[in-house]
């Protein structure tokens, strides 16, 4: 009855999801005009990595192979996960308690030493704080957060059972 519903056809769904989540972030960026922080950057490249590890999962042919893609999955999507909790964060704090705003990331990528630019991508920029759009009431990182749950949930059941009924 739930032969369709392989450990395989799992991760294509969530490297699909993750792609197509990517693209709806490009679209708001260039089509919308929505100008990502630093805190949407490493959250787009950590979907980029969750879509191709649940790709190759999705391609392999070894069970093991898709059990290590799984967890490696899980820890991708915990680590979204974080960086969204942190964006929501400085969503909820008042204007006056935002971090600083920082130039532009190409600015900072021509005059700035590496560890200063991930230091500043991670703990987030006064940008970070805007709220720009919303859908259901959850802004862009909340929604981020529901994807990362979503995709860790999927792939704790997926590790826990590859050797069981989901092949």
């Amino acid at each position: 009855m739930f032969a369709f519903l392989s450990a395989r056809r799992f991760h294509g769904l969530v490297a699909f999801v993750a792609f197509a989540l990517l693209a709806v972030a490009f679209y708001m960026e260039y089509q919308m005009g929505l100008e990502p922080c630093p805190l949407c950057m490493l959250q787009r490249i950590v979907f980029f990595c969750v879509g191709v590890v649940s790709l190759g999962s999705a391609l392999s042919e070894k069970v093991c192979v898709r059990k290590g893609c799984a967890w490696l999955v899980v820890v991708l999507s915990v680590m979204g996960a974080a960086l969204a909790i942190r964006h929501l964060y400085l969503q909820s704090l008042p204007m006056d308690e935002l971090p600083a705003c920082l130039p532009g990331l190409s600015y900072m990528f021509e005059v700035f030493p590496w560890q200063e630019i991930m230091q500043a991508m991670v703990m987030g920029t006064g940008e970070c704080g805007d709220v720009v759009w919303t859908f259901l009431g959850l802004s862009i990182p909340g929604w981020t957060l529901v994807a990362f749950t979503g995709m860790a949930v999927i792939n704790i059941v997926i590790a826990l059972r590859v050797n069981k009924k989901i092949r």
